[in-house]
């Protein structure tokens, strides 16, 4: 297949955990045989702060990471037509305007031959359902939601058999352990502030245990106010800014636990999706410790990382984790078989080219294309 996909960043990560993802999944698309173009705006928000951050470096890195993915910038003379030449399968993110969602979406319903699928990695279905009826999918064949509650959403929407669950997943190629990395930190957090969206349980769930527990700890990530990096700081955390997603795996090699924190939007009204973080984290082999949210689709199962339903329960987890040994190995093991088994990029990649087959030859495409393979 040629894969067309439009993203807002692939080259940036900077506040994008959408790129994580994204990376990972070409990759494996690529090396199952197919041809990838991935179209990221020129003046997106991501990329032009990683410019302002000095993350020049990091995203020129990128093209070396990901050889043989067609990674093309565009402005607002984008050639659509020209761009969609070709094209077997179009995948549109929904970070993208109404207007280019519109138009690719117009194309497909007027006959253009490929596939068309619309892929949603947020919280607004059900925090700002106004925001996504500004997004004209008629011509869509098909949504790829990143979570099982997310798709029930488009079914009442009336996207009935054609709205498909997605996870996100941990690109293996670079989150994996290094065991020759030294492990200086006891804790690693890799995330950012955001919007007041879990400020109080970032407190309580990292903040408050790494202080009283005397923890040496390590926080990265941007968007932390000047309130948020005083009180990190009066911990006695190390706050180490931007940090490009490709240079993770050697921060969580470097510390013995981390934690995971999911936004508020999540845990209230989309239960089953953790952050990418949580793939990733166990992936490069570290333990990790959750607050409260809801594994309502059983991604992962017992034993791959440890729970805490207050601050009281975080610091006898981290406590716990540090001092014993064997708790420590069993939880990485088993995080990494539930990765390993389940969760790789490689999965997604080929859940979604049987995607693309089953819309192709079920009939619940409008206009039912050929069957399609990698050579196609």
């Amino acid at each position: 297949m040629r894969c067309v996909l439009f993203y807002h960043a692939f080259t940036s990560c900077w506040n994008n955990g959408n790129a994580h993802f994204l990376r990972g999944y070409v990759r494996e698309l690529h090396a199952l045989g197919h041809e990838v173009v991935v179209f990221e705006p020129i003046d997106g928000w991501s990329r032009l702060n990683a410019i302002r951050e000095g993350g020049s470096q990091a995203m020129e890195d990128i093209h070396a990471l990901f050889p043989g993915i067609q990674i093309r910038q565009y402005d607002a003379c984008l050639n659509l037509d020209e761009a969609l030449q070709g094209a077997d399968l179009v995948i549109v993110h929904e970070w993208n305007s109404p207007d280019l969602i519109a138009d690719i979406g117009s194309r497909r319903a007027h006959g253009a031959r490929f596939t068309l699928l619309f892929h949603d990695t947020h919280h607004r279905a059900v925090s700002a359902p106004d925001e996504l009826a500004q997004f004209d999918l008629d011509g869509f064949d098909g949504v790829l939601a990143f979570g099982e509650v997310l798709r029930q959403i488009y079914l009442k929407l009336g996207w009935a058999d054609r709205a498909f669950t997605w996870h996100e997943a941990a690109d293996i190629a670079l989150y994996h352990p290094l065991p020759q990395v030294e492990r200086t930190d006891d804790v690693v957090w890799i995330g950012n502030w955001g919007d007041g969206e879990r400020s109080a349980e970032l407190n309580v769930f990292l903040v408050e245990p790494v202080a009283e527990l005397k923890l040496r700890a390590s926080v990265y990530g941007v968007r932390y106010s000047d309130a948020a990096l005083q009180n990190i700081q009066a911990a006695g955390i190390r706050c180490g800014g931007w940090l490009p997603a490709h240079w993770a795996p050697v921060a969580f090699a470097a510390a013995r636990a981390t934690v995971h924190v999911p936004r508020g939007p999540y845990v209230r009204s989309l239960p089953g999706i953790p952050t990418i973080r949580v793939f990733e984290a166990m992936a490069c082999g570290i333990p990790l410790v959750s607050a409260p949210w809801s594994d309502a689709e059983s991604l992962f199962p017992a034993g791959t990382y440890v729970s805490a339903a207050d601050g009281s329960e975080m610091r006898r987890a981290l406590r716990a984790l540090l001092d014993d040994r064997d708790l420590w190995s069993e939880t990485v093991t088993n995080g990494l078989h539930a990765i390993r088994e389940r969760h790789t990029c490689r999965h997604r990649a080929e859940q979604l080219v049987g995607i693309v087959q089953d819309i192709r030859t079920s009939g619940r495409s409008s206009q039912p294309l050929q069957h399609i393979g990698a050579s196609a």
